[in-house]
């Protein structure tokens, strides 16, 4: 039996990238001759000449918060309820659409495995023919609808468990023996301490797929305690697959139908590869041809190939949020400020601005690395700080690479006792 879903996954580094580069300009063109949200902020882009990383990083940004906002006013006017960025309207081709928190609105296509989660439930040992648990939510959110139509895809049989009714899940797997789980690795937690605790055994119970919160190392180790090996998935509603664990366990494996960035937050820079930075992907769906979508979470390429034998670029996986705008002195602070900041100093190479002091006795210190120091720097620092942020702040100078790796721009040190 093979170990990897399909030869996608192991091509080659460079032949990925060609098929890659080679499809991204028909899928700008896509989406500006059918998504006119795309049309409007790509139209001075000539599609054509996006065929390598430069100019894809070239492209604007777009974060969460503004497709919720271009959502909002379009809904508004009377207008598309995706924001103009879906290429399709309501019909065969669109059979569900489904809303995350604010309302975000997100469509699913009718192509089989819409939102490719194939790949990361067969990393999870998953095969064709078994029957799979699914408790993740089949209302609002698309997550049990994600799950379900990848399990399809590999051929499984998929029980509609859901959330919660926690004593009916144990005995559903105890009568219909699954060959796993998926959902939070939350929820698989608390069904086996449900199950050990009515003494019902769950010995199909092998293997979870898992996504949706934190999967620290402890959780992992204590399903692996009870005979669970259990791999996560990395997912957006918006995007649909991104990264997936495998039996490696080093990392997770990027999905071939994504291309994934990682720049710094609040900006469109690529940070160099293996600093922490926020997660910005190009989908290659038709339906929803999202491009640079920001996801707001934080992650680093990790160099090398994967040791399961595929080729594609790991990331280290779920590293916090990108958005850390902060409230100082009763002023927000955005990490575009700070980015604009370090733009107009060429000596600058990262900053970071912590905040400390009490409540109500916030102090703003803006750490950078220089790579070298004129005379003035901080003072002139100084000034740009208090033009662009409308506050004071100090300004300390570290060497390069001092800063700690963890994507932080602004940092949030008070006290709030």
């Amino acid at each position: 039996m093979s170990n990897h879903y399909d030869a996608l996954e192991t091509r080659s580094p460079e032949q990925r990238e060609a098929a890659w580069m080679q499809a991204l300009p028909a899928q700008i063109a896509h989406a500006k001759a059918h998504a006119p949200a795309l049309a409007q902020s790509l139209a001075d882009v000539d599609a054509a000449q996006v065929h390598t990383r430069a100019a894809l990083a070239a492209l604007p940004v777009l974060r969460k918060q503004e497709l919720l906002d271009l959502q909002k006013a379009s809904r508004a006017a009377g207008g598309s309820v995706f924001g103009g960025f879906s290429a399709l309207g309501f019909g065969a081709a669109m059979p569900r659409v489904f809303a995350s928190p604010g309302m975000i609105y997100e469509p699913e296509g009718r192509t089989p495995d819409y939102w490719r989660m194939a790949r990361a439930i067969f990393a999870a040992g998953f095969r064709s023919g078994e029957l799979i648990h699914n408790c993740f939510s089949y209302h609002f959110t698309p997550a049990g609808s994600m799950m379900e139509t990848g399990a399809h895809a590999l051929g499984c049989t998929v029980f509609a468990g859901g959330t919660g009714q926690t004593e009916q899940q144990v005995s559903a797997m105890a009568e219909m023996q699954p060959a796993g789980y998926i959902g939070t690795p939350s929820f698989l937690k608390i069904i086996l301490e449900k199950a050990a605790e009515m003494g019902v055994a769950l010995p199909s119970v092998r293997k979870a797929l898992v996504s949706g919160e934190a999967f620290p190392p402890s959780l992992r180790d204590w399903l692996a305690e009870r005979g669970v090996a259990a791999y996560q998935a990395y997912a957006t509603a918006d995007v649909g697959l991104i990264a997936y664990e495998t039996e490696a366990r080093e990392g997770l494996v990027l999905d071939e139908g994504v291309i994934v960035e990682i720049v710094r937050p609040g900006t469109g820079d690529l940070v160099p590869e293996g600093e922490v930075g926020e997660i910005v992907v190009t989908s290659l769906g038709a339906l929803y041809p999202l491009v640079r979508f920001g996801t707001g979470d934080l992650s680093a390429f990790l160099p090398g190939p994967c040791p399961s034998g595929r080729t594609n670029q790991r990331i280290k996986g779920w590293m916090g949020r990108a958005d850390q705008t902060t409230k100082i002195r009763g002023m927000f602070v955005h990490p575009k400020q700070v980015a604009d900041i370090v733009r107009r100093f060429p000596e600058v190479l990262r900053a970071r601005l912590v905040v400390s002091g009490a409540m109500a006795q916030d102090e703003m210190t803006l750490k950078v690395e220089s790579s070298s120091v004129t005379e003035g720097l901080p003072e002139r620092i100084r000034d740009v700080v208090r033009e662009v942020t409308k506050l004071r702040a100090s300004v300390e100078l570290a060497a390069p690479g001092s800063l700690p790796n963890d994507g932080k721009v602004i940092e949030d040190a008070r006290s709030y006792q």
